[in-house]
């Protein structure tokens, strides 16, 4: 969620590339479907892992900045970047998995981390970009 909602509102302002502890491969259907809310799509988005992005050629000494949304990524990216001048932080947001018993419950859930990823971006990074008016 975090990388498309970065991508739809800063555009490419930045370098946005997600990666977790470990490669889940098919990203949450919740989460395809309250980012496809506010038109942000990841049907096609495929997760990686820090390792994948070094293999891929993501070297992570070429970014400035490394968010962390959970304490398992917030501890990788801290020993993984120990050598590296850049910043990483951590955004305490609620993971929305397993969380809720209806579907309902659970698409409020996920809402409820995109809007605090959101929140956390605007609040960091400033207001979003202004969409082209073509």
């Amino acid at each position: 969620m975090a990388e498309g909602l970065m991508k739809k509102m800063y555009g490419q302002k930045a370098y946005v590339q997600s990666a977790g502890v470990k490669n889940d491969m098919e990203v949450d259907g919740f989460s395809i479907a309250v980012c496809k809310e506010l038109g942000i799509e990841l049907s096609r988005h495929r997760s990686r892992s820090f390792e994948e992005m070094q293999e891929w050629g993501d070297d992570l000494s070429q970014f400035d900045l490394i968010v962390a949304l959970s304490p398992a990524s917030q501890r990788t990216a801290l020993e993984l970047t120990r050598y590296y001048h850049l910043d990483v932080e951590y955004w305490p947001i609620l993971d929305p998995t397993g969380l809720g018993e209806s579907r309902e419950a659970k698409l409020s859930a996920y809402r409820q981390a995109r809007d605090q990823i959101r929140d956390r971006m605007l609040a960091r990074f400033g207001p979003p970009l202004e969409e082209d008016a073509t």
